[in-house]
């Protein structure tokens, strides 16, 4: 068989560069351009850098997660609930998420679990348009 038509194999695969990763990384700096600045006003304002630690922190987390659950799914572990992940992105780690669906090509192409995905992050890019753009009075006045 000729090296031109050998077929690919799975870890083969994990070893490739990211796709479009110029595209995708200016995705990302836009997507976390509003949670940033939202951040450092409201560590500035607040007087209290915690809340700034913990996209960080949750982002590494999931991170890790995507690539734990990655190497389980390689080797017919005990996989990650989507659940967790799904709350670990929620919780403020959908940053390293992105990231690691891409690193480790985990949860792409799972359309149930994107959709879901891509849910979170517009409800954090809500979050930081109505505290940063409106001063917090949208989700005050009709979620209070």
């Amino acid at each position: 068989m000729s090296q031109r038509f050998k077929p690919v194999a799975a870890s083969d695969t994990d070893r490739r560069p990211v796709r479009f990763l110029k595209l995708k990384l200016g995705l990302l700096l836009l997507l976390c351009a509003l949670p940033v600045y939202g951040l450092i006003a409201t560590g500035l304002g607040a007087g209290s850098w915690l809340p700034s630690a913990i996209y960080p922190l949750m982002s590494l987390l999931t991170f890790a997660l995507y690539g734990y659950d990655k190497k389980q799914a390689r080797h017919k572990g005990q996989r990650t609930p989507e659940k967790i992940l799904h709350a670990a992105e929620l919780l403020g780690g959908w940053p390293g998420a992105l990231v690691g669906q891409q690193v480790f090509r985990h949860k792409t192409r799972k359309l149930s679990y994107q959709w879901v995905f891509w849910l979170i992050v517009m409800l954090h890019e809500l979050f930081w348009i109505d505290r940063v753009l409106m001063g917090g009075t949208f989700l005050t006045r009709h979620f209070y």
